[in-house]
C-alpha cells in the first residue's frame, strides 16, 4: 500500500455512507468492478476454484499424500506464509489446525522431537519452484502441538505458528497447550519445539511483526477477546536479529478515551480513535479451560478494548490489520487498522465492515498484497466460502471461491516475487473432502492485488 492511503482511502467510506453508518444503502457501492480494483466475475478454473478470467491454478499439498520425510501430510490446513529460500525456491510454512483429542503418540513427525506426543497439530515446511509451482520437498517442521490456526512471518525468516487453545494435563495432555512456537523458514526438518511463553498464554490465533521497531501484535479468538502487542527484550532491527527467546512485555490495547471500549457493534467504518496500551502482569496462567480469559481479564480490567472473536493479523504499509470474525451489526465480520504512532500511542480504525453474507460471510486469515489489497479468507459455514480483496479506497471483490468442497478457506500469502497467491482449503471430513494448498497466478496488474 503507498504510504499515507491507508486511513485516507478507507475514511471515506466514512464520507460516502458506506458500512454500518448507513444501514440499508445500495451494496453495490461496496463493490470494486473492473477498473475500479477488482477483477470482473469468477468462472469455473477447474473441479476445485472459481477464479477471474486469465487466472489459472495449480494444487499441491493434498492432505494424506507422502511428503519427503516420508510422512502423510497431516490435515486441516491453516495460516501460511512465504519465503524467499538461497538457491531462489520458495519456503511455504502451513499450520495444521488438527484439534483430535489427546492420544498417546498422535504427534506428526518424530515423537522425540515433539512438544507433546499427544497432540496432533503443527507445521509442515514444502519447497516449491518458483516457475512451476510444483513440490520440490516437503517435511514435518512443528509437532505436537494443538490447534495451530493461524500466525505470522518475522521479517528475520521466521513463521511463528500459534494455538488457538488453552488445555494442558488436565484436559489429558502431556503438556500445557496455548502457546506461540517459531519455525525458521531456513529450518531443513523438524525442529526442537519451545513455547515462547513471554507473549503470553491464551486462546491465539495471529501474530504480525512490525519491521521497524520489532514490535509484535497477537490476536485472541474469543468471544471477549483483546489484541495485543508484545515488546521483545530483543527486538528485531535493521541490524539485529529478533530474539523474542529473551522474553519482554505483553501489552492489550485500550483507547485513551474510551476506557473498556467495545468494538463488536455500533462502529462507523473510517472514524480514526486514539489508541494506547494497558500492561499484561500475569502472561502464563496454568489453569484449565476456566482460565482461558486470565490474560483479557487482566487488560480489560485495565480499560483495554472488547472485541469479538479476533482472527487473521498481518502487517502493510506501517499499519497492522487485523479481523473480527462475527464483529458488527449483523455479526459477518469487521477489519480493523491499527496504526502506530510512537512509543505508546497509536490510532486505531474500521476499515470495512460487512452488511451481509454475501458481501462478506465471517472473515478469518488475512494478508496485505504486494500493491496493498487486504485479502481476506472467509470461514462462514457456507456452501461456497471466498477469498475477498478489499482496495485502499474501502471496496471489496472477490479473487476465488471454493467450489470443490464447502470447506472453509485459508492461508492467504503471497510469493516473494508477488506472482503466485497460495491459500489452502481445510477439508470436509463429514463430505470426505481432503485439505489441499492452492497456488494461484494471472494478471495481478488487472486490479488492486
Amino acid at each position: 500500500m503507498v504510504a499515507g492511503r491507508g486511513v485516507a482511502g478507507f475514511a471515506a467510506l466514512n464520507v460516502l455512507g458506506f458500512g454500518v453508518s448507513a444501514p440499508g444503502r445500495d451494496t453495490d457501492r461496496l463493490i470494486a468492478g473492473l477498473g475500479q480494483g477488482g477483477y470482473g466475475p469468477l468462472k469455473r478454473a477447474g473441479r476445485e476454484l472459481r477464479l477471474p478470467e486469465g487466472f489459472s491454478y495449480r494444487v499441491i499439498g493434498i492432505e494424506g499424500s507422502p511428503m519427503a520425510d516420508g510422512n502423510p501430510t497431516p490435515p486441516r490446513h491453516d495460516g501460511m506464509a512465504a519465503f524467499q529460500l538461497p538457491n531462489g525456491n520458495i519456503r511455504l510454512i502451513r499450520n495444521h489446525e488438527v484439534d483430535d483429542p489427546p492420544a498417546y503418540n498422535a504427534c506428526i513427525g518424530d515423537p522425540s522431537a515433539a512438544y507433546d506426543i499427544g497432540a496432533a497439530g503443527g507445521t509442515t515446511s514444502l519447497e516449491v519452484d518458483p516457475e512451476s509451482r510444483e513440490i520440490v520437498r516437503d517435511f514435518v517442521s512443528l509437532s505436537g502441538t494443538w490447534r495451530n490456526c493461524a500466525g505470522g512471518p518475522t521479517p528475520w525468516g521466521s513463521w511463528l505458528s500459534c494455538e488457538e487453545a488453552f488445555f494442558g494435563p488436565e484436559s489429558g495432555f502431556g503438556e500445557a497447550h496455548g502457546y506461540v512456537f517459531e519455525v525458521e523458514a531456513e529450518q531443513d526438518g523438524q525442529g526442537r519445539p519451545e513455547p515462547l511463553v513471554a507473549m503470553g498464554r491464551f486462546v491465539h490465533e495471529a501474530v504480525a511483526v512490525d519491521p521497524t521497531t520489532g514490535i509484535v501484535y497477537q490476536t485472541e479468538d474469543l468471544f471477549r477477546s483483546g489484541f495485543y502487542r508484545f515488546l521483545p527484550n530483543k527486538p528485531y532491527s535493521a541490524t539485529e536479529r529478533g530474539d523474542l527467546r529473551a522474553g519482554g512485555r505483553l501489552q492489550m490495547l485500550a483507547l485513551t478515551d474510551r476506557p473498556k471500549f467495545d468494538a463488536r457493534k455500533r462502529q462507523r467504518v473510517g472514524r480514526p480513535a486514539p489508541a494506547t496500551w494497558v500492561d499484561i502482569d500475569f502472561v502464563d496462567p496454568q489453569g484449565g479451560p476456566d482460565d482461558r480469559s486470565v490474560v483479557f481479564e487482566q487488560g480489560f480490567s485495565r480499560g483495554g478494548a472488547r472485541f469479538s472473536r479476533l482472527e487473521g493479523c498481518w502487517y502493510g504499509d506501517g499499519c497492522i490489520y487485523f479481523v473480527a470474525t462475527d464483529g458488527g451489526e449483523k455479526q459477518f465480520g469487521q477489519v480493523w487498522q491499527y496504526r502506530p504512532e510512537g512509543p505508546n500511542d497509536g490510532t486505531l480504525t474500521l476499515i470495512f465492515e460487512s452488511p451481509g453474507e454475501r458481501v462478506l460471510n465471517r472473515p478469518d486469515n488475512v494478508c496485505v498484497s504486494p500493491r496493498g489489497a487486504v485479502l481476506v479468507c472467509e470461514d462462514g459455514h457456507a456452501r461456497r466460502q471466498f477469498v475477498r480483496g478489499i482496495t485502499p479506497d474501502g471496496r471489496i471483490f472477490d479473487i476465488a471461491a471454493n467450489v470443490g468442497d464447502e470447506s472453509e478457506l485459508a492461508g492467504a500469502t503471497f510469493s516473494p516475487d508477488g506472482r503466485t497467491l497460495f491459500f489452502n482449503s481445510q477439508g470436509n471430513r463429514e463430505k470426505n473432502t481432503l485439505a489441499k494448498t492452492f497456488a494461484v497466478w494471472g494478471p495481478w496488474h488487472a486490479g488492486a492485488v
